[in-house]
C-alpha cells in the first residue's frame, strides 16, 4: 500500500491507495481545508500557517504509520511560490516527521497529465488543472505533452484578493479574469494564438470536480456525469453572481452552494472564472473531467517510477 500526501494550497490530502495490477484502487481519502494560501502574508507563509500545515501533516503521519503504510508527502504552490520555501518546509518536516518535497509548476502539470491519461484516453487538447494558488495548463498532441505551463493563479488565492464578500461581484468578476489573462500573456505561445482554438478540454483537481457537481445539479443531469458543456460554465456564474454593491447572498445561492459543494463555499466561483477565462481563450467547448489526477501521477511516476 502507499499513502500519498498532497500539500495543497487549499487542501491537504491523504490518499491511501493499493495496486491491483498496474491500476491504483483507493481504499482511504481523508482531507483538510487547511488554505494554506490564506496564511501568506508579503510573499511568505506566515507562523500560523506553518503551525496548521505541521498540525495536519503529523495527523497523516500518524495514520501511516497506524496502518504500516508506505508515506510520499509532496506540496505544490502554497509552499513553492513563497519567500521563505525552504525555511518553511524545513520547520514542517521537522514536527510532522515526514519528508516532503516540493515540485515545481511544470512538474505538477505534467504529474496532473500522467495521472489523467490513466483515467481516460487523452489524445489531443487542453488539460487544466485549478488549484488554490496556481493554474496548471498542458497541451498535449497524439497522447504525449507538447507544452506544459503553470499560472500563478488560483481560486484561494483569487478569492483572497479580490472579493470583498462570499460571491464576487461583476466588477471583482472582472478583476479575476483581467488577472487570469495577464498571468497567460507572460507565455506568448499560449496567448498570442500558437494554441488558440482547442475544442476539448480534460479537467482535473477538486475545483473541476466541484464545477461539474454544480453542473450536474443545476442542469438535472446524473451524478456520474462527468462531461461539462462550455456554455454551462457561464451560465452558472451568471446564475451565482451577486448584483453590484450587494452584500448579501441570496438564500437560493447560499443554498444550492451548500448543498453541493459545501467545501468550497468561498473558492468555487473564484475557480469557475479561471475556468470560464481559459474557456473563452481556447474557445473550448467540451470540459471531460477526470478523476484521477496529480496524486495518481505523483504515485505512478515519483514513486513507482513509471510513465504513461
Amino acid at each position: 500500500m502507499y499513502g500519498i500526501i498532497d500539500i495543497g494550497s487549499n487542501t491537504i490530502r491523504l490518499n491511501i491507495y493499493r495496486m491491483d495490477g498496474d491500476k491504483p484502487e483507493l481504499l482511504m481519502s481523508k482531507k483538510d481545508s487547511t488554505g494554506l494560501a490564506s496564511y501568506i502574508k508579503h510573499g511568505r507563509m506566515n507562523e500560523e500557517g506553518i503551525e496548521r500545515a505541521s498540525i495536519i501533516l503529523s495527523e497523516f503521519n500518524g495514520l501511516l504509520k497506524a496502518f504500516d503504510v508506505e508515506g510520499h508527502a509532496f506540496a505544490t504552490a502554497a509552499l513553492r511560490n513563497i519567500d521563505n520555501s525552504e525555511e518553511a518546509v524545513d520547520q514542517i518536516m521537522r514536527a510532522s516527521g515526514l519528508k516532503i518535497e516540493v515540485i515545481p509548476g511544470e512538474k505538477e502539470a505534467e504529474l496532473d497529465f500522467v495521472g489523467a491519461t490513466r483515467a481516460m484516453h487523452l489524445h489531443t487538447g487542453l488539460l487544466v488543472d485549478i488549484g488554490g494558488a496556481s493554474t496548471e495548463l498542458v497541451v498535449y498532441k497524439d497522447q504525449k505533452i507538447e507544452k506544459a505551463f503553470s499560472m500563478p493563479v488560483g481560486s484561494l488565492s483569487m478569492y483572497n484578493e479580490y472579493v470583498s464578500h462570499l460571491i464576487p461581484t461583476k466588477k471583482e468578476r472582472k478583476a479575476i479574469q483581467e488577472a487570469v489573462l495577464a498571468a497567460m500573456m507572460a507565455d506568448a505561445e499560449f496567448f498570442e494564438g500558437k494554441y488558440k482554438k482547442i475544442d476539448g478540454i480534460c479537467g482535473v483537481g477538486g475545483t473541476v470536480r466541484a464545477a461539474c457537481k454544480l453542473n450536474n445539479a443545476m442542469f438535472s443531469l446524473p451524478p456520474n456525469n462527468s462531461v461539462i458543456n462550455a456554455v454551462n460554465v457561464k451560465k452558472i456564474l451568471k446564475k451565482l453572481e451577486n448584483p453590484e454593491g450587494d452584500e448579501e447572498v441570496a438564500t437560493d445561492k447560499l443554498d444550492l452552494m451548500l448543498k453541493v459543494v459545501p467545501d468550497r463555499i468561498r473558492t468555487i466561483l473564484p475557480g469557475m472564472i479561471i475556468l470560464q477565462t481559459v474557456i473563452k481563450h481556447f474557445k473550448a467547448k467540451m470540459i471531460h473531467v477526470s478523476y484521477m489526477g496529480v496524486r495518481e501521477g505523483y504515485l505512478y511516476q515519483q514513486v513507482l517510477k513509471k510513465d504513461i
